[in-house]
This record gives structure tokens, C-alpha cells and sequence, in this order.
């Protein structure tokens, strides 16, 4: 519960989503819900030293006086039964009657029955148990090593900072020529070199929440309704009876409960719930800072339930005496070990992405120095309406860097240029092939038409274009955040595939016209297309001026169809 009042309106760092924030931020609002929540740290689970329980039975009858040993052969001598099993038989109803003077109403030693106070006790547990389901299959089942990293940044602050500020590839490259291989082998260095020196204290810290991590999703994954249905199946719905099916999960069952000693640390709640408000953060009116109390609210109240179950339920006693195993003691659960290896991977991702997309930004400068000089200093003509630095509410479209390309050379290079040349041996050009001439004609039509294509791709995705409007309508949809993704990928997917068609389109109109052209500046026949039969005509009194413009065009698709392809490796 909390006993605190409900954060301020004013506090404008906590109305937006921690996974936003800062470090400081991060840590500033962890530091705040300490101050204001009522978490209890009681242990969850007690354990019970019972010593003379744990030995073996043998042990234990073998140090019996010899006059109690006497009894129990005579006991067993009338009832034909070994001697240390008449012993086991008084040990078990000796347990059984402790149950039920202790914890009355869970357990019917006699009739080895579990009874309804089990049953309303196991369902409350249940119910505790699945608040947690939602949160952690929203977060650790869908990422688990961003998660890790999340939660880290929380435990381990200072080593997240270093990890986000020392591995930058930007500090590793000496020169313009450093290679992607270099940088990796720098960058990952340095990645090593900070994970060396995370203190005992922090990975035992990081150790324990995982562990927390995992028996919470053992207990949220627990098959309850196995046990509760068993109830429904015995006569009258009232009890249930401790078969071997049932007693191994009541084993199992104990098992979780007892490595789960401790309750969540607060850091590790507040990771889990920022990854399931985030399933919200889109919808109007949502507060997460009204949101996060709420849920810690009924995390404690989740917590206690669990506590309670586990004061309450004798559940190692009943075990060993439905089972006849009075030695039978809870172990702890595997899991949590591989947080390190996880988290790391996570780091080693990160940093090898930022490398690619350092390189990646290096290949677009030089790239760029390339345009500048090809396209006669000309700058890029950018869409108007893609997402950019300047226009940070356009669309996104990862294809816009060879649109840019594509629209700019079709204005300053091919239009100015190349079409000088180019159009007259449409016009008037006497191919030997009617079908070089058809091929030549699309070829030529695609691009002429690349600029008028690349212009109405721009106004469909401004924000009052057929895309642009579907786009902006399902950022207001009042739904899910999940489906908001959905339905506004698909709309990307749209649009990447019609950028992609008008790429795909003119680069193979221009991979088309380099051939035809080369094939017709071949001295000697025997090529596909063949070259033109009134070349004279073409050139008209200097013909070598025009085949040197030509030679010239050829040499200028050649350039842009390179850069297309450099384009497409960079990634767009």
C-alpha cells in the first residue's frame, strides 16, 4: 500500500516515460519512489530450522532408548510391520497433528486431503502470482537483454554511463581511414575493459535481481489451476487429495517459494512496470506517474499475499507428510546465473550498431563530398515531407537519401545534360533492331518520368497525402500501443515498397541505357543492341563533338548508377 499522497502535476520529469530519461533522471525518480512508497522488505520466506525432521530415519530410530526401541517391536510384532516403520508411522501422525493444531483447516493427515482453507489460500496466491504475468511477459520475455541493460542502468549507473559515453566510435578514430574492423576491435576493447571493473557489490546486486526475476516468473508460470481444478474433480469440491500428480507440485511449487526468500528490490519493480506502462504510453490522459504508484501499490499488495501464503501454509510439513518423506527439504531453483553474458551481448550489439552506423554516416559524407562534385556543387534536393533534422514530424522513409540522389540528378545532371544527347537518338536515331529501339524508348521514359514520380511520392506522405493523412489518423487512434505498430509499420511498409519500385525502376532504366550506349559506341557489329545507323545525321557537322557528348552521358550514368549501388550498400 501506499500512505503517501500521489506525486504533483508540476513535476514535469516524471510525466514522461522513464525509458526517455536520463540517468540522473532515472535515478532521481527511483530515489523519489523510495521516499514515497511503503514496500515492505520483510523477508518473504522464513525458513524453519527443523533439524531432528531432516535426518535420516534410520539415524533417528537407531539413537532411540532401548525400552522405546522394545515398545515399537512389540508394536510391530501385533501389527506384522518392521519396527522403524511403526517408528515412521508415529513420526508422520506426529506431524500431521502439528499441521492441524497449527495451521487448522489446510490438511486432513488421516485422509492425506488438502482442505478448502488450502484451496481459498492457494487461489489468493494465484491471483498474486498473475499480477506479476503481464509485466514480465511485456518485458523480459519480449527483451530480455534490453531489460538487463534497463535494469542496469539503474543498479550499476555509473558503469551504463561509462558503457553509453567511453565506447563511442568517434573516440577511436585517429584518422579518416580507420576501418570498420579497427573500430570494432577499439570499441569492443574498451566495452571489456569498463565490464572489468563492475565492483562485487554491483554484480551481487545485478545477480540478486535476476534471480528475483526468475522465481517471480517461475511463480507467475506456475500451472495453479492444476491443483485448483483437482479440488473441483473430488466429491463435493471441498478437498483434494495428494496423489503423486499433486505432491509434485505442491514440490515444485515449494521449491519457488522458497528460493524467492526475499521480496523484489524497488529498482527491479520499477523496470518491470515501465516496460508494461509502455504498452499505454499513447493513450489520452495517460499519467505515469499516477500509473507507477498504482502498480507498486498492488505489487506490495501481490508481495504480501505471497508472504502471507507462506506464514500461513506449513508447505514443506504437508509435503513430508503426504509423501511420508521426512527428510524431503525445498530446494533452491537454477536461473539468474547468465545475467552477466546477456547483459553483456546487449552491450556488444549496441556498440557493433553504433560502429555500422558511424561508418555508415562516414560512407554518406564521402558520398556527399562525391554528389557535390558530380553534381556540379549542387546541394541535394531533399523531399520536403521525409522525416529530417529540420522536419522532425515528416515521414519516415529509409529510401529518402536515394530519392534525394535520384531527384537532384534527374534535374541537374540528366535534364541539363545527358538528355542533349540522349533525345535526339530517340528522336531521330535509326536502329537496326526495332526491339533496341523499344528498349531504348522505356528505358528513356522511366527516367524522364523519375523526377514527376519522385515528386508525387512527396506529396503522398505529407501529412494531407493519401499516406500522410492514414499515418497521422492512427498516431490519434485511441488503441493499444502495440496495435499502433502494427497498423503504422504497415503503412511504412507501404510506403517503403513504392519508394523502393521508384528506385528499382530508374536505376535499371539507367543500367539499360549504359548498355545500349556502350554497345552503340562499339566499333564492329556483333554486340546485343548494335550501334545506329545515321550517326552523321546525328551529329550533324561535328560529329565528333556529339560522340564525345555521348562517350560523356555514358560515363555520367555510369557515375550514378554507382552511387545508387553505394547508396544501397550503406543501407540507405
Amino acid at each position: 500500500m501506499l500512505d503517501s499522497p500521489l506525486p504533483s502535476q508540476e513535476d514535469k520529469t516524471l510525466s514522461r516515460l522513464v525509458s526517455d530519461l536520463s540517468l540522473d533522471e532515472r535515478n532521481g525518480l527511483l530515489e523519489k519512489l523510495r521516499g514515497q512508497t511503503a514496500l515492505s522488505f520483510e523477508p518473504m520466506y522464513e525458513d524453519r530450522a527443523e533439524p531432528e525432521q531432516g535426518e535420516v530415519l534410520e539415524e533417528r530410530y537407531v539413537r532411540l532408548p532401548w525400552y522405546v526401541r522394545l515398545r515399537l517391536f512389540i508394536l510391530g510384532y501385533l501389527k506384522s510391520r518392521p519396527p522403524i516403520k511403526v517408528f515412521e508411522d508415529s513420526l508422520v501422525s506426529k506431524l500431521g497433528r502439528e499441521i492441524e493444531a497449527k495451521a487448522p483447516g489446510l490438511y486432513d493427515y488421516h485422509k492425506n486431503l488438502l482442505l478448502l482453507g488450502f484451496f481459498d489460500l492457494l487461489t489468493e496466491l494465484k491471483g498474486a502470482a498473475r499480477f506479476f504475468f503481464t509485466a514480465l511477459d511485456t518485458s523480459v520475455n519480449r527483451d530480455k537483454s534490453g531489460f538487463y541493460a534497463f535494469l542496469g542502468s539503474l543498479e550499476i549507473g555509473e558503469l551504463h554511463h561509462r558503457l553509453e559515453t567511453e565506447t563511442a566510435p568517434e573516440l577511436f578514430t585517429d584518422t579518416l581511414d580507420t576501418s570498420e574492423r579497427e573500430l570494432r576491435q577499439a570499441t569492443t576493447r574498451a566495452m571489456e575493459d569498463i565490464f572489468f571493473a563492475i565492483s562485487d557489490a554491483k554484480r551481487i546486486a545485478m545477480y540478486s535481481n535476476a534471480r528475483s526475476l526468475n522465481c517471480l516468473m517461475e511463480l507467475a508460470s506456475f500451472t495453479f489451476d492444476r491443483i485448483i481444478t483437482a479440488f473441483g474433480s473430488s466429491s463435493g469440491g471441498q478437498t483434494c487429495s495428494v496423489n503423486a500428480s499433486v505432491r509434485d507440485l505442491l514440490i515444485n511449487l515449494n521449491n519457488i517459494l522458497f528460493s524467492l526468500k526475499e521480496p523484489p528490490a524497488l529498482s527491479l519493480l520499477e523496470s518491470l512496470f515501465i516496460y508494461l506502462l509502455q504498452e499505454r504510453s499513447g493513450e489520452p490522459g495517460f499519467d505515469i506517474n499516477v500509473e507507477m504508484y498504482s502498480l507498486l501499490a498492488r505489487a506490495e499488495e501481490a508481495v504480501s499475499t505471497i508472504r502471507f501464503f507462506n506464514k500461513k501454509v506449513p508447505l514443506t510439513k504437508i509435503i513430508r507428510c503426504a509423501s511420508r518423506d521426512l527428510t524431503l527439504a525445498p530446494q533452491q531453483i537454477s536461473g539468474g546465473e547468465d545475467w552477466f553474458v546477456i547483459y553483456r551481448e546487449y552491450w556488444k550489439k549496441q556498440i557493433d550498431s553504433r560502429v555500422a552506423g558511424y561508418m555508415r554516416r562516414r560512407k554518406q559524407r564521402d558520398l556527399l563530398d562525391t554528389f557535390r562534385h558530380f553534381l556540379d556543387g549542387t546541394n541535394l534536393k531533399v523531399l520536403n515531407n521525409v522525416v529530417s533534422e529540420a522536419n522532425p514530424q515528416g515521414f519516415p522513409v529509409p529510401e529518402s537519401f536515394a530519392l534525394s540522389f535520384l531527384l537532384t540528378f534527374h534535374a541537374v545532371v540528366f535534364m541539363n545534360k545527358i538528355n542533349i544527347f540522349l533525345r535526339p537518338i530517340l528522336i531521330d536515331g535509326e536502329f537496326f533492331r526495332k526491339e533496341s529501339r523499344s528498349v531504348y524508348t522505356e528505358a528513356y521514359d522511366d527516367i524522364i518520368k523519375a523526377g514527376d514520380d519522385i515528386r508525387q511520392f512527396d506529396l503522398k506522405i505529407a501529412h494531407s497525402g493519401e499516406y500522410g493523412m492514414r499515418y497521422d489518423q492512427i498516431k490519434e487512434e485511441i488503441s493499444s500501443l502495440q496495435l499502433k505498430k502494427r497498423k503504422l509499420q504497415q503503412v511504412t511498409d507501404e510506403v517503403s515498397r513504392e519508394a523502393g519500385g521508384i528506385i528499382i525502376r530508374t536505376r535499371n532504366a539507367i543500367a539499360t541505357l549504359i548498355n545500349i550506349l556502350t554497345d552503340m559506341l562499339k566499333k564492329g557489329g556483333g554486340s546485343k543492341y548494335d550501334t545506329l545507323a545515321n550517326w552523321d545525321k546525328l551529329g550533324g557537322k561535328n560529329l565528333e563533338a556529339f560522340l564525345e557528348g555521348v562517350m560523356e552521358s555514358l560515363k555520367q550514368l555510369q557515375q550514378a548508377l554507382r552511387i545508387l549501388r553505394d547508396i544501397d550498400e550503406m543501407g540507405n
